[in-house]
């Protein structure tokens, strides 16, 4: 009988964290610090309007996903641009932006300021919010 109770609380859990990274992932978030970033610093050049910076791994098959979406945004939208970075070769970076998770993804506007976070793969309509929010 032990044994059933157990099995229950581990699905119960299970369910629950599926369910908080259901809501929490690829969701927009304000950033909370005023991270400035420069292109010598990321090592590529910005967009006059804003900048996508991504950090992805290797093995991360999200990250693909988010670098599609971002590509044909980018693509699509005149004056933005979309940096991949692999948070395994830049960890002095991945560490310094509080980056825990691939694919995290930066929005910085033309001045280089980070304004949004995305953590997990994004919804294309929540990046073109997030453009027009830049814009505002």
């Amino acid at each position: 009988m032990t044994g059933a109770w157990v099995v229950a609380a581990a699905v119960l859990l299970a369910l629950g964290f599926g369910l908080y990274r259901r809501v929490v992932d690829g969701r927009l978030r304000p950033a909370t610090a005023d991270d400035g970033l420069d292109p010598a610093r990321i090592g590529h050049e910005f967009g006059h309007r804003a900048t996508f910076v991504q950090f992805s791994s290797e093995v991360c098959a999200p990250c693909r996903t988010t670098a599609r979406v971002l590509g044909e945004v980018s693509a699509a939208t005149p004056g933005v641009a979309h940096v991949e970075i692999d948070a395994a070769q830049r960890l002095d970076l991945a560490d310094e932006l509080g980056i825990t998770r691939t694919p995290t993804v930066l929005l910085l506007d033309s001045k280089g300021v980070v304004r949004n976070r995305i953590v997990g793969a994004p919804r294309k309509p929540d990046v073109l919010q997030a453009l027009q929010l830049i814009d505002n």
